[in-house]
């Protein structure tokens, strides 16, 4: 069982940061390659507390990889047009092609966390949706997409502390807004909705990864080593050969001969 309480003892990070950041983002780089050339598809899933530090995860996730063969989508509330269809719709939309990775800052879930705790599902559709979606999770490993879970916890002080600093930071006030406060005051209703999440969709085959929050830097290469780890061994990471043809002719141009 996963528990949350767990994970909250703030553990700076003992390595050299900028140096290992730099191996892991070279290592990534590598593995959208092997994506590409392979036609492999990642899911790459990030749920949270508010000010938890996914953004900063995202960007040094994606800081090497070629624009055309990834995409991150934000997960806001849903459209008029998405609430026309089941919940999974505007997901499943967004999966990604052959040789694509598609991340997603928030997900599905919301439907059993803000959507159940806020009253925004009834509670017999957040019910079903445990089931909906460990088949919609187990269809899309099935079909061969590699598919990761990672939930990014802080604690209650640690998560005050980011809240006042988008306060006092005039450059962070985009930031913030009247959810982040509305979703602190019903923290214990979030957390008992987050284990009930964890206790019927850890599955063997969808996996949750847990990432201690409290340290930015820690948290990081935590997460981008359990990434990295998980999409290499699920992806042939033999370099691609180059085609005989471009070596004789770019050799003859080069003078390489």
């Amino acid at each position: 069982m996963i528990d949350l309480a767990g994970f909250e003892k703030t553990k700076p990070y003992k390595g050299h940061y900028k140096r290992d950041l730099a191996a892991l983002q070279e290592r990534l780089e590598r593995i959208l390659v092997a994506h590409i050339v392979h036609d492999r598809r990642a899911v790459v899933m990030f749920e949270g507390w508010d000010a938890a530090g996914k953004g900063g995860i995202i960007q040094r996730l994606t800081a090497g990889w070629d624009p055309r063969h990834f995409a991150v989508h934000p997960i806001a509330a849903p459209t008029d047009e998405e609430k026309a269809h089941d919940f999974l719709w505007r997901f499943r939309r967004a999966l990604p092609a052959p040789g694509d990775i598609a991340i997603f800052d928030r997900s599905w879930y919301g439907r059993v966390l803000v959507e159940r705790v806020e009253g925004y599902a009834s509670e017999a559709d957040w019910h079903r949706a445990f089931e909906e979606i460990n088949a919609f999770e187990a269809d899309l490993i099935a079909g061969g997409t590699t598919l990761i879970k990672l939930f990014v916890h802080v604690s209650q002080a640690e998560q005050d502390r980011r809240l006042e600093d988008r306060l006092e930071d005039p450059w962070k006030h985009w930031k913030t807004g009247l959810d982040d406060y509305r979703n602190r005051a019903r923290r214990p209703d979030y957390l008992a909705a987050m284990h009930d999440m964890f206790a019927r969709t850890d599955t063997g085959g969808a996996p949750w990864t847990v990432i201690n929050g409290n340290d930015k830097k820690a948290a990081r290469i935590h997460a981008l080593t359990a990434i990295a780890d998980h999409l290499e061994a699920n992806v042939d990471m033999s370099p691609p050969a180059l085609d005989p043809e471009v070596e004789r002719v770019a050799r003859a141009a080069l003078g390489l001969d």
